[in-house]
């Protein structure tokens, strides 16, 4: 009970001090970023609310400037259902990326934020 309420402790912290540290969005122009936003509408990132890798991923998206949809795959049972039925495994953060009516399930926040980087930086 007490560790249970020492994790919740520091996942309050942890999302706290994201949200006062958090950086400035990428401007881009109203073209460009409308580009970004299609390009992103096949993405959804699977997630915990308070997990400091998801954070550091959603940092990048944010960033970034590129809006995802985001899946709660610990308090959703369908994302959690969805991230281990299609995904193969519940491990977050997780980017599901929808390309050519083929879904490719990205692990590892340091995989996902280098595939972001890649695609929506330029």
């Amino acid at each position: 009970m007490l560790i249970k309420a020492l994790r919740n402790g520091l996942g309050q912290i942890i999302i706290f001090l994201d949200f006062i540290t958090r950086p400035r969005k990428m401007k881009r122009t109203p073209q460009a970023q409308a580009a970004v936003e299609q390009s992103a509408a096949n993405l959804a990132l699977y997630q915990f609310k308070a997990c400091p890798f998801c954070v550091k991923t959603r940092r990048t998206l944010h960033k970034l400037n590129v809006p995802v949809v985001l899946r709660d795959a610990k308090n959703n049972e369908q994302d959690r259902q969805a991230l281990l039925e299609q995904g193969g495994k519940i491990q977050v953060p997780c980017l599901r990326i929808e390309e050519n009516g083929e879904s490719k399930w990205l692990y590892e926040s340091k995989a996902i934020n280098a595939y972001l980087e890649e695609r929506f930086a330029a």
